[in-house]
């Protein structure tokens, strides 16, 4: 399978298996000084469940140290293409030139599918006129031509208040922004650019809760964690054929494939010779047992089936042995 032609649904849960992106040469990735240390970095919204994990694991292995950093998606590409770190989060697929920059360094790719999230659209819970938004007010709200022309609440449904917009969103290195403006404007990577944006989710998060006139988008978990701060709003994908209106995220709508289409899968992505540090190893075994459904469900995600943990470990094992 190319790995540039995945087109995942959470409509159709598969049984994810791992991609191998081979290059030509081999060269070590991480921090190869000190094998006691596993070097993580990237996503933020993977970023809870990497941490969960890394901290049960140090219960398990105290004499392992485990770093976990956000800067992004795609920054923790460049750090992973750069054989800066061991392992990145990132909450899309990896993109041919990233794969290709990877390949450049001799860095042998693995991914691995962990997990299942819902991008949430939320509000301040002062905000008494939206519950729902339907995936064109979305795209009227966020497509490069709304830039500083739609302004106001009652651009997007007349009914609304004659007040400002303030938006708020993952920066332009985030797996999320990526996702959301390619399954919502239509091409990836096209926004506006007049809206606050951070890499860092609980950036967001405190923004739109002091906010009454806000209106943003992030991982469903950290909705989850700071929810008593937020209002979330119910999604409608405009397909009249499925019977389906207006749904909110949640474990339950991102599990049965009704929240749509703001699913998506989230993926860890490691180094055939990071996993040749027994350290690394033991640490991306723990991650992918059965052990770990909990802690993802715990920290507002979506775990995958036992049988696709067990396909991840199997085929991530089988890498040391080619």
């Amino acid at each position: 399978m190319d790995v540039m032609d995945r087109n995942y649904s959470c409509c159709e849960i598969v049984c994810f298996s791992v991609v191998v992106i081979v290059s030509t040469s081999f060269i070590a990735c991480g921090n190869t000084s000190n094998d006691s240390l596993v070097t993580i970095d990237g996503s933020s919204t993977v970023f809870p469940i990497t941490e969960a994990v890394a901290e049960e694991f140090q219960h398990v292995s105290p004499s392992v140290r485990i770093t976990v950093g956000v800067s992004g998606t795609g920054g923790g590409f460049k750090k992973f293409c750069a054989g800066e770190i061991d392992i990145t989060n990132a909450s899309r697929a990896i993109k041919q030139v990233e794969i290709d920059a990877c390949a450049d360094a001799g860095i042998d790719v693995i991914e691995v599918p962990i997990a299942y999230d819902g991008i949430a659209i939320v509000v301040n819970p002062k905000n008494d006129w939206v519950e729902e938004l339907t995936v064109d007010d979305l795209k009227k709200i966020w497509e490069p031509a709304s830039q500083q022309t739609i302004t106001k609440w009652k651009q997007i449904k007349e009914s609304w208040p004659d007040r400002e917009l303030h938006l708020f969103g993952p920066g332009v290195d985030s797996g999320t922004f990526d996702y959301f403006t390619d399954v919502i404007v239509g091409n990836e990577g096209a926004s506006r650019g007049d809206f606050t944006s951070s890499e860092d989710d609980n950036v967001l998060v405190q923004g739109i809760s002091t906010d009454e006139l806000a209106l943003g988008f992030f991982g469903y978990a950290y909705y989850e964690e700071n929810q008593h701060r937020l209002k979330i709003i119910g999604v409608d994908d405009n397909n009249d054929d499925n019977g389906i209106e207006a749904v909110i995220a949640s474990p339950e709508s991102v599990r049965d494939g009704t929240y749509q289409p703001l699913s998506r899968p989230i993926f860890i992505y490691l180094s055939v010779a990071s996993l040749r540090k027994p350290n690394v190893k033991e640490f991306v075994d723990f991650y992918l047992s059965g052990g770990t459904q909990s802690l993802i469900r715990e920290v507002g995600y979506v775990p995958l089936s036992e049988d696709d943990y067990k396909i991840s470990r199997n085929l991530v094992g089988s890498q040391l042995l080619e």
